[in-house]
């Protein structure tokens, strides 16, 4: 089991002090909450609209199989949706100040077929603290036949996966419903957690909601609706492969990379940065003036923002953008950031083509 890494937060402290004051005084002065708006409460109701007006209208509108069929796009259009732009705040405790509030939107994460527990843990906590560090970030752990970090083991597979990434990451979803969420219930260890123990709650709550999921997305369908095992099942599959692409290729953008890097820990177990530089050098920004992709992703083409401010509902991010880039330039940090979606989506295909060679050695140099 990997010992816990700890961060330098010893130096470099100014540009911490800096961003939070400067992000903070933005809120003052606009006498604003960090929480959600009516902005952000106007596309929630939008988003879970998305999924669940197609989903009731599948079962009880007697719709043509090519319709209901389109139907399902919709729905994998909105289950991601509903992962980036509600669930998201709301698991981070960022949707609003009553934590009631939080969890029960919380809950929309387990009603597509996630454990939000399980995610406040391997995202919440291990992602957001040991970003991009091999070993400890769970979401370098996509497959076997994906080497998300150079310093990954190195198979042969490999230096196919810049073709094999983005139909993998389709599938992401489906593995989440059926595999992943068990697994880490019993996986150790568990990032840096070793037999971690979870509360019989959790396992109680863990088991409910799948079965309410399978009975809502499996049961009903093959029971009210006339049609086929195999018409259901490209039904099921387009709900799922459109809402698994979407999530994989938006989450890759954030830290894998040609300009975000991949620091090891030193003999002491300690990456030789503060936190907060560390977070900057190992995240990434994208389209930030794409207004629709702003609106749908939830803000998370602002990913630095959101892992220097996780209690920040995201529908601020834009506003404080300008803010972190502006005091970053000052300290003279780096910070990460493609123009559009398609400069990010390439950086991404490079980056997995470049951890795919062989010969690839990573250094601070190259990355």
């Amino acid at each position: 089991m990997p010992s816990l890494v700890t961060f330098n937060n010893k130096i470099d402290k100014e540009f911490s002090k800096a961003v939070k004051k400067r992000v903070n005084a933005y809120f003052e002065e606009k006498g604003i909450s960090k929480h959600a708006n009516a902005a952000m409460v106007f596309k929630t109701i939008a988003i879970l609209s998305l999924y669940w007006v197609p989903f009731v209208l599948i079962l009880t509108a007697g719709f043509s199989v090519e319709i209901m069929w389109l139907l399902c796009f919709i729905m994998g259009i909105g289950m991601a949706g509903i992962g980036f732009s509600v669930t998201h705040d709301a698991l981070h405790g960022a949707y609003s100040a009553n934590p009631t509030v939080n969890n029960i939107l919380g809950t929309m994460f387990d009603l597509v077929g996630a454990n939000g527990y399980i995610w406040k843990i391997t995202h919440n906590i291990i992602h957001h603290t040991y970003t991009n560090i091999h070993g400890h970030d769970e979401d370098l752990e996509v497959a076997e036949f994906i080497r998300l970090s150079p310093h990954t083991e190195y198979k042969p597979v490999h230096k196919f996966q810049h073709f094999l990434a983005f139909p993998a990451y389709s599938f992401a979803t489906i593995f989440w419903v059926f595999v992943k969420d068990y697994w880490y219930f019993f996986k150790s260890p568990l990032g840096p957690y070793e037999n971690k123990n979870h509360p019989t709650k959790e396992w109680v709550k863990l088991i409910i909601t799948k079965i309410v999921v399978y009975t809502l997305t499996i049961v009903l369908p093959l029971t009210l609706l006339d049609i086929t095992w195999w018409q259901y099942l490209i039904g099921f599959f387009s709900v799922h492969l459109t809402a698994g692409l979407i999530l994989g290729i938006i989450f890759q953008l954030a830290h894998v990379v040609e300009t975000t890097t991949h620091p090891l820990p030193n003999e002491q177990n300690m990456i030789e940065n503060h936190w907060v530089i560390h977070e900057m050098l190992t995240t990434n920004n994208f389209a930030r003036k794409n207004k629709l992709l702003c609106w749908y992703v939830g803000g998370l083409n602002f990913q630095i923002e959101h892992h220097l401010f996780p209690k920040v509902c995201s529908i601020h991010y834009p506003a404080i953008s300008p803010i972190v880039e502006e005091t970053a330039k000052e300290f003279g940090i780096p910070y990460n950031c493609h123009e559009t979606f398609l400069e990010a989506v390439a950086s991404h295909y490079r980056t997995l083509k470049k951890f795919g060679d062989k010969d690839f050695t990573w250094s601070p140099a190259t990355a």
